[in-house]
């Protein structure tokens, strides 16, 4: 049974939308209930337009019409396992929030140790030239962009979907009060770029694959010695169970 054939109705209290939301979530998702709590939390905020204080203070209050059933569609994507990144379109990376779509992969958190590296390697002044590659939602080279304004920053994806994503969180996070130049083109890795021309390749490529999951990681490690210039840095996000080939790539 879906949320929606509970029969939701404008009587209703937005607490008691929250609960049943939460119910459905768990039920769905076979979460545990403080985790599905949360989500419906996030997702009630984001059809009420309320914040934390809000839905605390008018939890007693029907919601506007259409809230309901708009919670209840959400909920049920939810249940089914949809990301919330997707439902909500918007992902909390580093010190902003990006925007997500579907058919770009949703930044994780543990990525953000990718940025950090990248920032201790970066001097703060330096006019590095530092490449995202891969950048998908932008998320990576936009946090480095934001943190070292002097360093000369691009990305570049091979899917327009992305490259066009990336275009958006560009101004996005200039909505945000970040200043923010990143140079972004589309193209396939490391193809367009001239031979010693970077001071440091940042990447998260895609490691998920029916095969080993090494092949864009095979490219990136033969093509840096290309494009790095001398004492550059190539930096890898990879799967648990690829540290040793990974390591292997770049050691050779």
């Amino acid at each position: 049974m879906t949320l929606a054939a509970k029969q939701l109705g404008s009587e209703e209290s937005l607490d008691a939308l929250l609960r049943r939301g939460a119910e459905r979530i768990a039920d769905g998702r076979g979460c545990d209930w403080a985790e599905a709590l949360f989500e419906a939390r996030l997702l009630v905020a984001f059809v009420t337009g309320l914040g934390t204080a809000a839905l605390m203070l008018q939890g007693d209050r029907s919601p506007a019409p259409g809230v309901s059933r708009r919670f209840s569609y959400l909920c049920d994507r939810r249940a089914a396992g949809e990301p919330i990144a997707y439902l909500l379109g918007e992902r909390g990376f580093w010190r902003h929030r990006f925007r997500t779509t579907t058919g770009v992969l949703i930044p994780r958190p543990d990525t953000e140790v990718l940025v950090e590296w990248a920032l201790e390697l970066l001097p703060s002044q330096a006019r590095w030239r530092v490449i995202d590659l891969g950048t998908g939602t932008g998320a990576i080279g936009l946090s480095i962009a934001a943190e070292r304004p002097e360093a000369e920053i691009h990305a570049v994806d091979r899917s327009p979907a992305a490259v066009e994503l990336a275009a958006r969180n560009r101004a996005f996070l200039a909505e945000q009060g970040a200043t923010v130049s990143m140079g972004l083109w589309r193209g396939d890795w490391l193809a367009a770029i001239a031979s010693a021309s970077v001071d440091l390749l940042v990447s998260n490529p895609p490691y998920l694959a029916a095969d080993d999951g090494l092949a864009d990681y095979r490219r990136l490690c033969a093509g840096a010695r290309r494009v790095l210039r001398p004492g550059g840095w190539l930096l890898l996000e990879h799967g648990f169970a690829q540290a040793e080939s990974v390591a292997d790539r770049l050691h050779q």
